[in-house]
């Protein structure tokens, strides 16, 4: 295992019954790295995840967060790890406040700590006059941004996201991105599932493609342009469709011409 290697996939394979739903993927994802993780819906994409943060057993291959088998060392990599599912699940009567001081005694953060951990966060993310507020009042960006503040009460050298800007206003998006980004520059592993292409061209370091629970791509823009026959200025959007169904997309362009 190289020791710059936060994530790896190795031979990753998922199957319910007689559906594959992962066929055998591998990646890395490096400090300091912001990684997409797109794909259809249906192709694989959370299944892989829940893989990745040990709520999936894989079928067979391995998942390792900084050398860690996730199944055999669970304790050791999750507590590398940070994770914001696609519906996070909040404990509604908590205030925010409650909540991540909740989290912090999970992961045996002392109190002191955990307090001040708490007070940057709530102004991280704009949420310190919501802080005693039960969230069950809070707005669907407000759960979001709280979800994504549990994820990083204790300072994870891993981060895995599900689809974390959807539903969210422009302002909490860009908040968003910008911290990403900052927790990369720190030389965290930023794993990042998305539907909104933009996002992913426009942050990601790489990018990584799966259809139909196989990894078509995986690389830089530049990467992905030269592997798919493109050169100059081909968009994310024109590679992802080419690669998971583009013929049916252009078909449909001609005919509405």
């Amino acid at each position: 295992m190289n020791e710059q290697v936060l994530i790896e996939a190795s031979n990753l394979t998922k199957q319910f019954g007689e559906k594959i739903a992962v066929n055998n993927i591998n990646f890395q994802v490096f400090p300091g790295e912001v990684f997409g993780f797109l794909g259809p819906n249906g192709a694989g994409k959370t299944t892989t995840i829940k893989m990745m943060v040990g709520l999936l057993k894989p079928t067979s291959g391995i998942v390792r967060i900084a050398g860690f088998d996730i199944h055999q060392q669970p304790l050791p990599a999750k507590a590398l790890t940070g994770y914001v599912p696609d519906t996070p699940n909040l404990y509604a009567k908590l205030s925010g406040r409650e909540f991540l001081t909740f989290v912090g005694d999970l992961y045996e953060i002392e109190r002191t700590q955990i307090q001040r951990r708490i007070d940057e966060l709530l102004r991280l993310f704009d949420l310190v006059q919501a802080g005693d507020d039960t969230i069950d009042t809070y707005s669907h960006g407000m759960q979001q941004k709280t979800a994504l503040a549990a994820a990083l009460m204790h300072d994870p050298r891993v981060l895995v996201l599900d689809e974390p800007t959807v539903g969210l206003d422009p302002k909490s998006a860009r908040l968003i991105k910008d911290i990403l980004r900052q927790l990369a520059e720190r030389g965290a592993a930023i794993f990042l599932s998305t539907h909104i292409l933009e996002i992913a061209e426009r942050m990601c370091d790489r990018i990584g493609i799966i259809n139909q629970g196989e990894l078509v791509a995986v690389g830089t823009m530049d990467e992905l342009r030269r592997l798919n026959g493109r050169q100059g200025v081909a968009s994310l959007e024109d590679i992802f469709l080419e690669l998971t169904g583009g013929a049916e997309y252009a078909e449909i362009s001609e005919v509405l011409k």
